[in-house]
C-alpha cells in the first residue's frame, strides 16, 4: 500500500502518521520527490481502512500495492534511482561504463586492461576473482590473491572495482570492492542476498538464465528487505532454444523494468551474445534503448584468456566501441 501526501503537508503530521503506521506493525518506506511525497507501507495492511486514510488534511490518495515486489517498485519510488560509486553515477540519465578481463589472470594483464579501458572512457574497473565455472575443471579464479590485483588497478587508476561473489563467508575480502556483483547463477541465492542486505555495498544484481523479470525484482528486494537500497539490475541475456549464440539478450527487459521499477538497468552484451563481434551491435542497441550503462569484458589477449575469451573485446575495439556508444546517446538525448 501506498499514501500519497498532499505537496506541503506539515512535517509533524507526516511524523505522526508514519509513527501511526508503525503501531499498526508496518515499516514505513518514505521517498520524497520534487513534488510529493509518498508513503510505501509494507507488512499487512488489510486492516487499515483506506476511507480513514483519505479523509485526513494531509492525504492525498492512498493506493494498494498487488505487485509482490514494493521496495523496488516504482509505485513506492516514483524518481529513477541514482547511485554514486567513486566519481560516477548510475541511472536518471547518468550513464556509466563498466569494463574489464572477465577473469583477472596476473598483475600485468589487469593493470594493463584497467589502464587502457580507462584511457578510452570506462568509469568502472570490472575483474572477476572468484569464477562459477560449468565444469569443476575449469579455471575457479585467483580468489583472494584476485581481489588483491583489482585493489591495486583502483589504486593506480582511481577506478571503483566491480567484482563477484559467490559466498557470504567471501564478504570480509570484499570491503574494499566498491560494487559487489551477483552472477546469474546466484540470482536466486536467497541467504546470499540477504546477507548483502545487511551491508551498504553498491549491489549488481544479474538476471538468472531462466528467470523471468518479476522474479529479478523479487531478488532485488530480497537485498533491499534488509534495508541495502544500493542496487543496479543487470541484462545479460536467457537461456532459450538458440544455439548460435550463447544466450538471448531481451532488449525488452530494458524498458520493461524501468516502468516497474526505480533501479538503474545496465546490460552485458558479452554474456548475452558470447561472441565478441555481436558484443559492439548488443551495446550499441542497449545504449539506444535506453540502458544506464555497459558491462563489457575486456582482455588484452583474447586468444589466450583462461576464461571467456571469445567474448572479449581488445582494448582497442572497446576503445571504438565506447566512442560510438557516446555518439548513441548524444542522440537519444
Amino acid at each position: 500500500m501506498i499514501a500519497v501526501l498532499k505537496p506541503n503537508a506539515p512535517q509533524a503530521q507526516i511524523d505522526n502518521l508514519i509513527a501511526w503506521f508503525k503501531d499498526q506493525g508496518l515499516n514505513v518506506h518514505v521517498s520524497v520527490g520534487d513534488y510529493q511525497t509518498i508513503l510505501g507501507l509494507i507488512g499487512d495492511t488489510s486492516k487499515i481502512d483506506i476511507e480513514l486514510l483519505e479523509v485526513l488534511d494531509i492525504v492525498e490518495s492512498v493506493k494498494r500495492i498487488t505487485e509482490p515486489f514494493k521496495n523496488a517498485n516504482r509505485k513506492f519510488h516514483p524518481d529513477d534511482t541514482v547511485i554514486k560509486i567513486g566519481n560516477a553515477l548510475i541511472g536518471n540519465g547518468h550513464f556509466a561504463m563498466i569494463a574489464g578481463p572477465c577473469s583477472v589472470e596476473s598483475e600485468n594483464q589487469v593493470l594493463e586492461v584497467a589502464t587502457k579501458v580507462q584511457a578510452a572512457g570506462a568509469d568502472m574497473l570490472r575483474g572477476g576473482a572468484f569464477k562459477p565455472r560449468t565444469s569443476p575443471y575449469d579455471f575457479q579464479g585467483m580468489k583472494a590473491e584476485g581481489i588483491e590485483l583489482l585493489l591495486k588497478a583502483k589504486k593506480i587508476t582511481g577506478m571503483p572495482i566491480v567484482s563477484e561473489i559467490m559466498n557470504a563467508n567471501h564478504l570480509p575480502l570484499f570491503e574494499e570492492v566498491d560494487v559487489i556483483q551477483v552472477g546469474a547463477r546466484n540470482m536466486q541465492n536467497f541467504e546470499l542476498l540477504k546477507e548483502l542486505g545487511k551491508t551498504n555495498k553498491t549491489i549488481l544484481l544479474k538476471r538468472g538464465l531462466a528467470n523471468n523479470l518479476k522474479e529479478l525484482l523479487m531478488s532485488a528486494e530480497y537485498i533491499m528487505a534488509e534495508g541495502n537500497e544500493n542496487i543496479i539490475l543487470c541484462e545479460r541475456g536467457i537461456r532459450t532454444f538458440e544455439t548460435y549464440t550463447r544466450n538471448t539478450i531481451d532488449l525488452s527487459a530494458i524498458p520493461m523494468l524501468k516502468e516497474l521499477s526505480h533501479l538503474p538497468v545496465i546490460v552485458d552484451p558479452s554474456h548475452a551474445t558470447g561472441i565478441a563481434k555481436l558484443v559492439p551491435p548488443m551495446a550499441l542497441a542497449a545504449a539506444a534503448a535506453g540502458a544506464d550503462g555497459l558491462m563489457i569484458e575486456v582482455h588484452n589477449d583474447p586468444i589466450h584468456a583462461l576464461c571467456d575469451g571469445m567474448q572479449s573485446l581488445t582494448p582497442q575495439q572497446y576503445a571504438d566501441l565506447a566512442d560510438k556508444v557516446r555518439k548513441i546517446r548524444e542522440v537519444i538525448k
